[in-house]
């Protein structure tokens, strides 16, 4: 059994019949480069079945303490059954982008079931010149950014030929779930450590406690926060005991706030990884500065036609890795939070650029500053009802516009691989992010890299934001704009020299 970190459990606490919890992927792949020219559903099966045990996430279920006594576990599921979860659909002629985006989205306008283990996997056909579509929707409680990178792994190849996987060792799967009067005695065990771990890291997590993912927003946070710290500094007189000051991001109320409704829609688009890189050596700043101004630049675009751009800049949630070099390979979440100001109230790409690389520069070096470990420590300080209460009671007054926003949008970049993968012997082509909103923040721009390009999946809410493809055309116009403005001008060929005419010579004197 493996048990859910405080984080892992919000995403379950705060999903609804509106606010879903799910994250994915939609891959374009090739057939052509199979032996068959085809993939078939039999195709996948087999692919997933012989690498289903480096996976756990997808053979397990949940399996809730009761009462909330602790964290919930993900447990040996004894009746799985890869058929359930992987499903197979065709679009109608001409199966255009549109249309996948359309089918895409009822896909994701639907709960995973929480009695199985919580993933689909669906293989659309009916895409032009053969090719087909895998949409993967796997639950964040169970994965985040980096470790669905690791997923993406397990699942693709680096040629046509699937490499050999070591099969399951000989001992047999695990059991399923403990019965229920024993996660009641785990609970009752694991209460007496509650009051024991808030007196042992209370000093190295309160200073930090308004950063704090599963914390973030609760009421009086940004106080505590500073009062700590300058306690620390005073009184515990350690080397790393320095009063952190982080500016006071406020999010304008309306853009994309309020009640999101049941129904997603997303838009879908790539722009060139070279141009991203042309104009990060053309001005000096780094490839997340540049897809923070490009997304800033389409989303003022967008506001600003609707009649909705404030003049004070949106904020933006952007996740940070804190997974370290030993956890590489386990899933779950082990991520923490930046909220940057971002320069939709920048009238200029270039200017747009600048202010993003120096608000992203400030916000990663406070961030460098918190004890990562002790971010992730919360999940022993605070009581599993007492967390899930507080989100929802939180996620509740954002939905009634009782509380501000904690962020307008969500902006995330996940790098991946270079090179042409391949996942039952067919070529990936494109593989476009989709990510999760919720009350208050009804945008996420999620980007992947994949070769040479820069794949956007941006999700929205359907009722909210109908027209969200606009926004990633704004971010290939505003790329663009960029390139233009940072080309090396041409040099004006020079003037020819032109050479003194020399006086005409005069005819000799006659003698």
């Amino acid at each position: 059994m493996q048990q859910l970190t405080s984080l892992d459990a919000m995403f379950l606490a705060l999903e609804t019949d509106r606010n879903y919890g799910h994250v994915g992927s939609l891959a374009i792949l090739d057939p052509s480069t199979t032996p068959e020219g085809k993939v078939t559903l039999d195709d996948v099966k087999q692919l997933l079945d012989e690498r289903l045990h480096l996976i756990p996430p997808f053979t397990s279920r949940l399996a809730k303490v009761p009462f909330n006594l602790d964290w919930p576990y993900w447990v040996p599921d004894d009746h799985f059954d890869l058929g359930y979860h992987v499903r197979e659909l065709a679009l109608p002629e001409p199966g255009s982008i549109e249309q996948l985006a359309e089918q895409t989205a009822r896909i994701y306008s639907r709960r995973l079931d929480r009695s199985r283990p919580l993933w689909e996997l669906y293989l659309i056909h009916g895409l032009p010149e053969g090719r087909v579509a895998l949409v993967t929707k796997i639950h964040h409680s169970a994965v985040d950014g980096m470790s669905g990178s690791e997923i993406l792994t397990l699942l693709y190849d680096l040629t046509p030929e699937p490499r050999a996987v070591e099969p399951p060792s000989a001992s047999g799967p695990a059991t399923g779930a403990p019965p229920g009067g024993t996660l009641v005695l785990q609970g009752l065990a694991a209460l007496p450590r509650w009051p024991l771990t808030a007196a042992t890291r209370l000093g190295r997590l309160l200073p930090h406690v308004d950063v704090v993912p599963s914390l973030l927003g609760a009421p009086g946070s940004e106080t505590i926060s500073r009062t700590f710290s300058r306690a620390r500094k005073t009184l515990g007189r350690q080397a790393d005991a320095k009063v952190i000051t982080r500016p006071r991001n406020r999010p304008p109320v309306g853009p994309y706030g309020g009640r999101v409704s049941p129904h997603r829609i997303f838009g879908l688009g790539s722009v060139s990884l070279d141009d991203v890189k042309r104009v990060k050596n053309a001005l000096g700043v780094k490839v997340n500065d540049v897809i923070v101004s490009v997304t800033a630049g389409a989303i003022r675009e967008h506001l600003e036609r609707h009649g909705e751009l404030p003049d004070e800049p949106l904020v933006a949630q952007i996740p940070v890795s804190v997974r370290t070099e030993e956890e590489r390979g386990t899933f779950g979440n082990q991520v923490s939070i930046m909220a940057v100001a971002i320069p939709t109230h920048l009238a200029g790409p270039v200017e747009r650029v600048r202010f993003a690389a120096d608000v992203l520069s400030g916000a990663k070096e406070r961030h460098n500053a918190l004890p990562a470990k002790a971010l992730r420590d919360v999940s022993t300080f605070v009581p599993p009802a007492v967390h899930a209460r507080a989100a929802r009671v939180a996620a509740e007054l954002t939905a009634r516009q009782i509380a501000r926003p904690l962020f307008n949008v969500v902006i995330s970049n996940v790098p991946g691989p270079a090179m042409d993968i391949y996942t039952a012997g067919a070529r990936l082509e494109a593989l476009f992010p989709l990510s999760v909103i919720a009350d208050g923040t009804g945008l996420n721009v999620t980007i992947m890299s994949y070769r040479d390009s820069v794949d956007i999946g941006i999700t929205a809410d359907r009722e909210q934001t109908p027209d969200v493809q606009t926004i990633v055309d704004g971010m290939r116009a505003d790329l663009d704009a960029l390139v233009a403005a940072t080309a090396p001008k041409a040099k004006p060929a020079p003037k020819p020299r032109t050479r003194p005419k020399r006086p005409a010579a005069k005819a000799p004197r006659g003698g």
